[in-house]
């Protein structure tokens, strides 16, 4: 990835170093909890024919989509993302509260006719999840082209296609391919409804591939690669693992094992894989290694399970990288230190 002059330690959070769009989806998340276990209803022998209702004890309507919550994390940290994707007109006051994070929603395309899109999850007590996503103009997300966008910003240095209407998400990616700018396929949710060969159209050439331990399998079985031959149409595997960490896989390198950070307490995992993201690409675009990449994603997204809701945590800097010590150990809080601006203002334009 192209990159600017070298910031110097003072000045790094408010010098962008790269260009990085994220797209996908923009959505209003209705969250809700249920106090049991899922588990406890499943009759696996009757799974043909289940007709559950769980009985919600709290309902919070937060703002999210992976896009979204992507950009939010990486502003969050001090970057300005550019935000791709496809909204209805009830989008004002969500737009107003991500630009005034910093997130660039400049590129962002608003539907005349239908609303945003929204996402229905309940969560219980073990922190399994049950989901339904309504698209709503997500679909015209396969309107954008990206062209346009790299023209408005001075050039893409990354694209990260994640999970959105799917033809918007082949599209972008053939796109890239077309135009040589590297891209990160994160399927993530689209990987359950996405057949074999649209799979692989996503990932084939990526320079990064997110998912989940859960997602890597879904990725192996649907496309009849097996993880070595999918390691060698990508440049580099980032598999997260929950609690057991994350793992970094780069062709012709050693693995690179991160553990999870520690959480305060654990009250909703929604969100928490973009905020990953959100740190993981932040260290990308500061020129970290991927180690410590994984690992300011990792302390990010502690941040995430410790509140209701995917952009409501705040980032204190010294407490922040006081964890980050705690975490990881003094000497990668000082190697990341210099590139993130937590908690602080946005107070320089994109060059």
């Amino acid at each position: 990835m192209r990159s600017g002059p070298s910031p110097s330690p003072d000045r790094a959070r408010y010098v962008f170093r790269v260009r990085i769009a994220i797209t996908g989806s923009i959505a209003t998340d209705h969250l809700m909890t249920f106090r049991g276990r899922f588990a406890d209803s499943l009759v696996v022998e009757q799974l043909d024919k289940v007709s559950l209702s769980f009985l919600a004890d709290d309902l919070q309507v937060r703002r999210g989509g992976v896009a979204a919550n992507i950009a939010f994390g990486m502003a969050c940290l001090g970057q300005r993302p550019i935000l791709v994707g496809a909204v209805g007109e009830d989008f004002v006051d969500y737009r107003s509260w991500l630009e005034r994070h910093g997130v660039d929603c400049e590129s962002v395309h608003v539907s005349q006719s239908a609303h945003t899109a929204r996402f229905v999850c309940t969560t219980d007590d073990d922190m399994a999840q049950i989901a339904t996503f309504y698209a709503g103009a997500m679909a015209e997300a396969r309107q954008i082209e990206l062209g346009p966008v790299a023209a408005r910003v001075g050039g893409l240095d990354l694209v990260v296609v994640g999970a959105n209407d799917p033809q918007a998400m082949l599209r972008h990616t053939r796109e890239c391919r077309d135009r040589g700018i590297p891209f990160a396929a994160d399927p993530s949710q689209q990987l359950a409804f996405a057949d074999g060969e649209t799979i692989r159209n996503l990932i084939d050439g990526a320079d990064y591939l997110l998912t989940n331990e859960y997602e890597a399998a879904l990725t192996s079985q649907k496309t009849g690669w097996s993880p070595e031959e999918i390691a060698e149409r990508v440049t580099t595997r980032v598999v997260t693992r929950g609690k057991d960490g994350a793992v970094i896989e780069s062709r012709g390198a050693e693995p690179i094992e991160v553990p999870a950070a520690r959480e305060v307490r654990r009250l909703d995992p929604t969100g928490v894989g973009d905020a990953f993201r959100a740190g993981f690409l932040t260290g990308l675009a500061a020129g970290l290694g991927h180690r410590h990449a994984a690992e300011l994603g990792s302390m990010l997204a502690t941040y995430v399970i410790e509140t209701v809701g995917t952009q409501e945590y705040t980032l204190g800097r010294e407490r922040f990288l006081g964890r980050l010590a705690e975490a990881y150990g003094p000497e990668s809080a000082a190697e990341i230190a210099p590139h993130i601006g937590a908690a602080r203002p946005y107070v320089a334009s994109h060059p």
